[in-house]
């Protein structure tokens, strides 16, 4: 079961957002609240998802961000926004967001975004794309990441297109036919060689970069003979 908690200063928003999840079989919403006490009831209930305003009157959404990435052990935080909180975003994903998704996001749209952020997954709204990709490279040297991406192994990038369409390792090595741990090593190696970003950050360079429309929906592939023989030592 995916554990959610929902935070808004809107109690509208966080009834809403409950029944559209609590429709979910593998989806339970166990806390929402409002910004003031966001950090001590996701620190007592610790879910495994976090559906985080990033704009509220009493405490604003960065700042409880920044308080649950600082835990031993972070939820996955995706922000919820609107298109008047552009200048918000590239701060948000400099401190973490796993993702970003429209308050009116379809609610199976919502759905699948919480079952993906909770396998480790990435999620972006298309409505708000641009406006992330903007800022973040606003702030962070367009140069610098196409650099980054020229160093990186032909394997390594096939990895890096995988993370631009939000991909969990268990889905990228299904598609590439590898092991996860050796997915897992190669997503460590990705974000290191990118500078230390997280998937998200990852996923805007990989768009930037020209892989993500160059990495079209294919049939998984077989796992390798290393792959098969990881598997079955475990």
């Amino acid at each position: 079961m995916i554990r959610v908690a929902v935070v808004d200063d809107e109690q509208l928003v966080r009834s809403g957002l409950r029944m559209i999840l609590g429709t979910a079989p593998d989806i339970e919403v166990i806390a929402d609240c409002g910004g003031g006490e966001a950090v001590a009831v996701i620190t007592a209930c610790t879910p495994d998802v976090v559906l985080l305003d990033i704009r509220m009157p009493d405490v604003d959404g960065l700042t409880v961000l920044r308080a649950l990435r600082a835990a031993p052990q972070p939820p996955a935080v995706a922000m919820l926004t609107t298109f008047d909180a552009e200048e918000y975003l590239a701060a948000a994903l400099r401190h973490g967001a796993a993702g970003f998704l429209l308050k009116d996001t379809d609610p199976e749209q919502l759905v699948r975004a919480v079952r993906t952020l909770a396998s480790g997954g990435s999620v972006l709204d298309p409505g708000v794309t641009r406006a992330v990709i903007g800022g973040y490279l606003a702030a962070e040297a367009e140069t610098a990441a196409a650099e980054a991406v020229r160093s990186l192994t032909p394997r390594e990038r096939e990895v890096l297109a995988h993370l631009g369409t939000g991909l969990a390792n268990p889905q990228i090595a299904e598609r590439m036919g590898l092991a996860p741990s050796t997915v897992k090593d190669h997503v460590r190696a990705v974000l290191g060689k990118l500078g230390g970003v997280n998937r998200v950050q990852a996923a805007i360079v990989a768009d930037r970069a020209g892989l993500v429309t160059a990495c079209r929906p294919t049939e998984p592939r077989r796992p390798t003979d290393a792959a098969r023989s990881e598997g079955g030592a475990r």
